[in-house]
């Protein structure tokens, strides 16, 4: 079987980390920019940045509906930080959550926890919040990995995972494997 190949949306925030990552677990990486960029991708990537921005973008090269399709398809789906906005109900609607920007404060308000993860074998998430959000609500087909002070911060529904941190900042994996194995 060939390296699977996996999209990052890449139109703004720390895409070339998930490339890395990704690269690192034996696929192949590809930044998307426009459409066209999601054709024949295995899984995707929305990374951290600035949610604003990214919308913004997403706007102007008209990936909204498209991003959507590839959602649709069952095709599996990592957002970390910025990208768990874009999936939520207000952006994309794709996930049915509601995310809560800088849930956690400012920058300087920015924090590191352990934190266990539903699903997730071995030990404890190393998690580095930045900016995080957190999901204020959400629906009856998401599950919710872990939490922080009883607020959701990492969820599934489907094929779909959401973060509120940072796991390409510390060198965890395991999230990006279990994009890769929902893929086989």
């Amino acid at each position: 079987m060939s390296a699977p190949t996996v999209g990052i949306l890449a139109l703004q925030g720390d895409f070339e980390a998930h490339a890395k990552m990704l690269e690192s677990l034996g696929a192949t990486p590809r930044f998307v920019r426009v459409p066209a960029d999601l054709e024949q991708l295995d899984a995707l990537v929305l990374p951290g940045g600035e949610s604003t921005t990214m919308t913004l973008g997403v706007e102007r090269e008209g990936l909204a509906e498209p991003l959507r399709a590839f959602a649709a398809s069952g095709a599996p789906i990592l957002g970390t930080c910025a990208g768990m906005i874009m999936l939520d109900r207000s952006h994309l609607a794709i996930l049915d959550i509601v995310a809560e920007r800088n849930a956690f404060g400012r920058q300087l308000h920015s924090f590191e926890a352990d934190l266990d993860v539903a699903g997730l074998d071995g030990p404890p998430v190393h998690a580095v919040f930045i900016r995080a959000p957190l999901v204020r609500e959400h629906g009856p087909g998401v599950e919710v990995l872990a939490a922080v002070d009883d607020d959701p911060v990492a969820v599934r529904q489907g094929e779909i995972v959401a973060l509120s941190f940072h796991p390409e900042l510390y060198g965890e994996n395991r999230f990006h494997q279990q994009l890769l194995d929902a893929i086989r």
